[in-house]
Formats: C-alpha cells, sequence, structure tokens
C-alpha cells in the first residue's frame, strides 16, 4: 500500500485524485486531505474516505471541520496552516505527493515534499514558475521522483527518451512542441474581448477546471506558466520550446526529435489519464477515461498562436528570458489580476496590463533564494494591486 497525500483535495484535481485512487483501493492508503477554506466539501470527503489528517490552510476555517469531525469522526486529525500542509506533505506515512493546491500557497509544502523525498505528483506550476532552480536543486540533492500532472508536461515526459536529463541535444531531441486549446477566445472579435465576463471567460470549451485557470487558460497565461515550467521540468530553454494551437485537445503535447520523429500523447481530454500515469509510473494502471474514438475525432488542427490575441504569453516569454525573479512576479502579478477580474473590477484585456506594469516596475532580482523570491512576489503583488486601483478608478 503506498500512501498518498493531497494537497487541494477539494479542487479539480484532488477531486479527480480521488476518482483514481477509488479504482484500486488495495493500491493506495489515503493519508491526508487538504483544502483552503472549503470546510463543506473537505468535511464531505473526510466522510467518504476517511483520511488519517483533514487539514485547512485557514485557521478559522480549521477550527469549524475540528467541531464537525470531532463528534462524526474522531480519528481523523484535524492541522490547520501552512505548517498542517508541510506536516502531512513530510509525514513518514506518506510516500505519494499530489501537488494540486492553486497559485502560490502550494509552493511551501511542495517544496517541503521534495526535500522529504517523495514521489511528488506536481500540478501546482507556480513551484516551479517562482522557484524553479531552488525546486529542482531539492529534487535532486534528495532523491524525490518528480513526475508531471499538466496534461502537457506529462504528454512531453511519456515523449522523452530515458536518458534526457542528460541533455535535450544528447538525447537526440531537437524541439518540444507544446499545444494549446486557446481557450474560450481563439476565435472571438478582438475588438469584443474587453467586454467578455468571467463566466464567459471560464466557460472552457474542451476542460472541467478552477475559476482561475479557467481565466489563464483563456488568456493563456496558463500556456506561458507552462512554458515556463518546462524549461525547468526538461532542462532546456525557451528557444526550444513552440506553443501550437490545438483546438481538439487530443494531442496534450509532442516532442520532436533530430532524425525528424515527432512524437505525440494522444486521449481525451481527462486528466485522470496523467494522474493515473504518475500514480502508476513506471508502470500503468486503469484510470477511468474512456478509450479514445480516432474516427468520432475525425480531424486535427494546428495553427500558430497570435500575441496580438494572447499578450500575456508574450510576458511570459519574456519573463523566463529575463529570469531571476521575473517569473515569479509575473505570476504574482497575474494571481492579483485574474482575482480582480473576477470580482468585476477590471476588464479581461486589463490582466495583461497589470502583469506588464509589474514586469516593468518590480526590478528582477536572483532567483537562488527563498527569501528573495517571496519578496519579488509580495512587492508584485502590491504593485499590481496599485495598477488595478488605478485602472478601476
Amino acid at each position: 500500500m503506498k500512501g498518498i497525500t493531497i494537497l487541494g483535495s477539494t479542487g479539480s484535481i484532488g477531486v479527480s485524485t480521488l476518482d483514481v485512487i477509488s479504482q484500486h483501493p488495495d493500491e493506495f492508503e489515503l493519508i491526508a486531505l487538504t483544502a483552503n477554506k472549503d470546510v463543506a466539501n473537505l468535511r464531505r470527503q473526510c466522510l467518504r474516505y476517511r483520511p488519517r489528517y483533514a487539514v485547512m490552510a485557514d485557521a478559522n476555517s480549521a477550527g469549524i471541520l475540528r467541531r464537525y469531525l470531532g463528534v462524526e469522526l474522531p480519528e481523523i486529525s484535524v492541522l490547520a496552516g501552512i505548517e498542517g500542509l508541510e506536516e502531512v506533505a513530510v509525514a513518514n506515512e506518506t510516500d505519494y505527493v499530489m501537488a494540486a493546491i492553486v497559485g502560490a500557497a502550494g509552493l511551501m509544502p511542495t517544496l517541503a515534499a521534495a526535500k522529504a523525498g517523495k514521489r511528488v505528483l506536481l500540478a501546482n506550476k507556480e513551484a516551479l514558475v517562482m522557484s524553479g532552480k531552488i525546486f529542482m536543486d531539492a529534487v535532486k540533492e534528495h532523491g524525490a521522483v518528480l513526475l508531471p500532472i499538466d496534461s502537457e508536461h506529462n504528454a512531453i515526459y511519456q515523449c522523452m527518451p530515458a536518458d534526457y536529463r542528460d541533455g535535450l541535444s544528447r538525447a537526440g531531441v531537437s524541439r518540444i512542441l507544446l499545444t494549446a486549446s486557446g481557450g474560450p477566445f481563439r476565435d472571438y472579435p478582438l475588438d469584443r474581448l474587453p467586454e467578455v465576463t468571467p463566466d464567459e471567460a471560464c466557460a472552457h470549451p474542451n476542460w472541467n477546471m478552477g475559476r482561475k485557470i479557467s481565466v489563464d487558460s483563456a488568456t493563456m497565461m496558463n500556456k506561458g506558466l507552462e512554458v515556463i515550467e518546462a524549461c525547468w521540468l526538461f532542462d532546456t530553454g525557451p528557444d526550444r520550446i513552440q506553443v501550437v494551437l490545438h483546438p481538439q485537445s487530443i494531442i496534450h503535447s509532442l516532442v520532436e526529435y533530430v532524425d525528424g520523429s515527432v512524437l505525440a500523447q494522444l486521449g481525451n481530454p481527462d486528466m485522470r489519464t496523467p494522474i493515473a500515469h504518475a500514480l502508476a509510473w513506471p508502470g500503468r494502471m486503469a484510470s477511468g477515461v474512456k478509450p479514445l474514438d480516432l474516427f468520432q475525432i475525425a480531424r486535427l488542427d494546428f495553427t500558430e498562436p497570435d500575441l496580438d490575441r494572447f499578450p500575456c504569453l508574450r510576458l511570459a516569454f519574456a519573463a523566463v528570458e529575463t529570469g531571476g525573479t521575473a517569473t515569479a512576479v509575473l505570476n504574482a502579478a497575474n494571481e492579483v489580476a485574474v482575482e480582480a477580474f473576477l470580482q468585476g473590477q477590471i476588464r479581461f484585456t486589463d490582466i495583461p496590463v497589470v502583469v506588464e506594469s509589474a514586469l516593468d516596475g518590480v526590478p528582477p532580482s536572483p532567483a537562488e533564494a527563498l527569501d528573495s523570491i517571496l519578496r519579488a512576489d509580495q512587492q508584485a503583488r502590491i504593485f499590481a494591486a496599485s495598477v488595478i486601483g488605478n485602472l478601476a478608478a
């Protein structure tokens, strides 16, 4: 039995992970479930799955959950805050950690899991976007196993040769082709983008995701963050990564080799596939995903992204080229801008304006220590908030 902790169990990735492991009850033991403030859903999950620990990042929410479970399931230990998240991430009983907390809040417990030598199933982009070198160094130094959960990075991982960590050129890899659906606005009239609503931005045509990630997909910042993540995961520069719009979301990414071969991973757009791959690696296990019907798909389309339509993608490439804390600034400003858009404070087209202003206004510094990264993150949030205030005035 492998013990698994799910950081962010009430989100879409967490729910899909619970679905996969519930199909294999003899292989996995659920050690901990965690959430931020969603007491109702975490309580419901605890009642159904009976983990050893339940953690709420928000202390007040933890108190409420503790009162419920103290009566219903007193054997479950309820923990709180970043300390509680880190405790279950490094617990001796935990073998696998699904890192699915959205945003910068997931950085510290995910890094703690890497330092504890766990198998880290990485669905949290910010661990690499904010602190790529620190995180990858921790994985190597402490013997952790890092497996990507993003469908695109998982596809690339499956298509890479076994020796890719020795260098892509030495392994015969020439390019990574990172696919993107283009979100709900890939064909939307440009002059109408300023008027789109949060609900329209969250209506992804292919994937069922949380609201923040859905907006990131609509701006293609999600793909920009994935470019940065891919640079760290596969030890390459952005010049070897090509983003390809593929509206069907059937090819999840491709790897091009120097001999002209291009390997692709295909599958229905369902996150249970990469989750099952990472849980079973190096083997395979059933995920519950229906088989791909190529006759029903019938066609696959590919186009180059328009950076005028998707300026956030351009900004992400610029940030990774700049290096240092620029990617942390990019991520922090985007988080603040997306939340402001979801709250109706700014327009959809203001999101890249806020991000670019932060990149210009917060000077980058070396990203070799967590303190400098977290300081840049905080500075970017304050700067982005001030820009939003001016836009909303």
